[in-house]
């Protein structure tokens, strides 16, 4: 288990809840749009929120929005060092930088400097695509891992600890092992992601696979889901890895068969209107939609309420795992909703 490190209000590492994270995709110099962009990544479960500053007026951009969000805000400097120092001074949460870009070991040592005096935590941001040349020798996930532990070192050296580190690449297998490498050198928590990972059902697998591999793992504090697009689209793609590898049990959970020529009624239109009716609730609760009795019964029978096709217009409702009466298939939907809502209501 990792240490722990305070971000604001959001505590990560230490079996700590695993926190979402994602980052603004607006023009930073414009600071209304990066506001309503942040307020909507905040409404849609965002835990903490990273923005890129490039430059003074960027720095000063960002100060109306220090201290409007519930959610931690994460300054990403990326070359000049200053700017790291800029941004701990205006009230950012957490400062992350990629030790490739950011300049020799004084520059490091002022940001460290600046951030022990205003407790800021700092993210070591490591990507393949900006290593330091001399690393670019060796095999890539060894090479992410040397980076980020050199500049651990770097920032242990001047008494700084509360590091949060993240080793990324665009390939899975690179990730996924340079993740399993740095979780076995060090206890710092670690931010998973891959980097780079596409769009739409494409980038949600990529990340799928790297980010849910390693949490089965038992490895990982932190998670972003990097989508090109809509950033609130990330919160989504995340908040459902989570829930898939045990991580977040607060949900309505729906099973439902892929169905067959055994299924006699139309199970996709009720799988979708019980999931519309249910996005919303923050309780566990395990469904099972069936379309027939080969299997129904006993993936129902680990669900605390389900359905199997048991004719034209019949079905079988169980309720933990028992057969308690047929319905008609027009009552599956209110019926499974009713048992829903009396379970979580107490």
């Amino acid at each position: 288990m990792s240490k722990t490190v305070k971000i604001k209000n959001i505590a990560i590492g230490g079996g700590e809840r695993i926190a979402v994270q994602s980052m603004t995709n607006t023009d930073t110099l414009d600071t209304n749009a990066t506001a309503e962009q942040l307020f909507r990544l905040q409404n849609a479960g965002c835990d903490i929120a990273r923005l890129a500053v490039s430059s003074e007026a960027e720095v000063q951009a960002c100060k109306p929005l220090i201290g409007k969000f519930s959610m931690p805000l994460v300054a990403d400097i990326q070359f000049d060092y200053r700017l790291a120092i800029r941004c701990c001074e205006i009230g950012f949460d957490k400062i992350r930088f990629n030790p490739g870009n950011i300049g020799d070991e004084s520059k490091v040592k002022q940001v460290v400097d600046a951030c022990k005096m205003h407790g800021v935590p700092i993210r070591i941001g490591v990507n393949t695509g900006s290593l330091e040349k001399e690393l670019h020798r060796m095999e890539k996930s060894a090479a992410l891992v040397e980076s980020a532990l050199k500049h651990v070192r770097i920032l242990e050296k001047y008494g700084f600890y509360d590091i949060v580190i993240s080793v990324k690449s665009s390939d899975v297998k690179t990730m996924v092992s340079a993740c399993r490498k740095l979780a076995a050198t060090v206890d710092y928590p670690l931010h998973l992601g891959v980097t780079e990972s596409g769009t739409g059902e494409r980038g949600v697998v990529r990340s799928a696979v790297g980010i849910g591999a390693l949490l089965l793992d038992g490895i990982g504090d932190t998670v972003r889901v990097s989508l090109s697009g809509d950033p609130v689209n990330e919160i989504c793609a995340a908040k459902t890895i989570l829930q898939e590898v045990g991580a977040d049990k607060n949900y309505c959970e729906i099973i439902s068969c892929p169905t067959c020529s055994r299924c006699k009624y139309d199970l996709k239109s009720i799988v979708d209107r019980l999931k519309s009716e249910t996005e919303n609730i923050k309780t566990h609760v395990k469904v099972a939609v069936m379309g027939c009795v080969v299997n129904g019964p006993g993936e129902a029978a680990d669900a605390d309420f389900g359905v199997a096709g048991g004719g034209e217009n019949k079905a079988a409702l169980f309720v933990n795992g028992k057969v308690v009466k047929t319905i008609t298939t027009d009552e599956i939907v209110p019926t499974l909703l009713e048992l829903i809502n009396q379970k979580i209501s107490g």
